[in-house]
């Protein structure tokens, strides 16, 4: 899947699709990127995901050379030459092609491409029997020196973060912020489980706020769970009922044990499997067609 790429206006193949190394995206890490989903010939979420990519666009000042809506039609055209049906879709906007030295005002046009492709992130037994998890020294960014709303190609440290759980032979890892409270995860945010209600940390504490996250909120508050945002350390995530990971490429995946604790019976939980259930329906109708 993905033979064509979106490259600055148009649909190149993707053995074809270069940008300069002097582009400050290559250099410095400078620019944006979503994470989109598309299933059954929909594109899940398309008008969020786009907020929130010029929205993180805005932050950090860089002006992207498209409206809204021919960003959309953009994505719509690269799933459709590339036959999509189900698959993972990424744009990215760069500061474009400048000097060397850290300035952005010396790149003079932001490079612009779309890729698509297919994706499953983690093994389905992990969905079916649940996930471990480990803390992880990395801590989050904090808000004050890079902002984790903002979803910018320096990932670096959540890279940091991911190398430290393939060391400790799990897949996903959970990071505090520099309070100590619980952030999220390297590439997730993360919900636990309490005597029914359910609990995910603020944005402040170092979560990006996530599209999938907010139509898991939206699902759980429709099925008459109490959702509440509050900073949790990792002694109360350990005597939670239930742990759960969610996120674009994610989507919900249980967490059965986190640092070596078993997570309530070492089971995908009822919240969780019911959460996922209602997932997997709710994807059909809130999803934008490739036409």
């Amino acid at each position: 899947m993905g033979n064509l790429v979106y490259l600055n206006g148009e649909l190149v193949e993707k053995e074809n699709a270069r940008i300069s190394i002097f582009d400050h995206g290559v250099l410095y890490g400078d620019g944006v990127f979503e994470g989109i989903r598309a299933y059954n010939k929909k594109i899940f979420k398309l008008s969020e995901h786009i907020d929130r990519l010029y929205d993180s666009a805005k932050i950090i000042m860089l002006s992207i050379p498209l409206s809204k809506e021919e960003f959309k039609k953009a994505i719509i055209q690269v799933c459709k030459a590339n036959g999509m049906e189900d698959g993972y879709i990424r744009p990215v906007v760069t500061r474009g092609v400048g000097y060397l030295g850290l300035s952005p005002w010396n790149c003079t046009e932001p490079s612009v491409f779309i890729i698509t492709d297919s994706l499953q992130l983690y093994p389905v037994e992990l969905y079916e029997k649940g996930m471990p998890v480990v803390t992880v020294p990395t801590r989050r960014n904090s808000n004050e020196s890079l902002s984790p709303i903002i979803k910018s190609l320096n990932y670096l440290n959540n890279i940091m973060a991911k190398i430290e759980g393939k060391n400790a032979g799990v897949e996903e890892v959970i990071m505090l912020n520099n309070e100590g409270t619980v952030a999220e995860c390297s590439g997730d945010n993360i919900f636990m489980v309490k005597k029914n209600k359910i609990f995910t940390p603020p944005v402040v504490a170092g979560a990006l706020p996530g599209i999938t996250m907010a139509s898991v909120i939206e699902l759980a508050i429709e099925a008459g769970y109490s959702v509440e945002e509050k900073y949790f350390s990792r002694a109360e995530m350990f005597i939670a009922d239930e742990v759960f990971l969610t996120g674009t490429a994610a989507e919900i995946v249980p967490v059965v044990k986190i640092d070596g604790r078993t997570i309530g019976e070492g089971l995908p939980g009822k919240i969780t499997r019911e959460l996922t259930k209602k997932f997997k329906s709710y994807v059909d109708s809130h999803g934008t067609p490739i036409l």
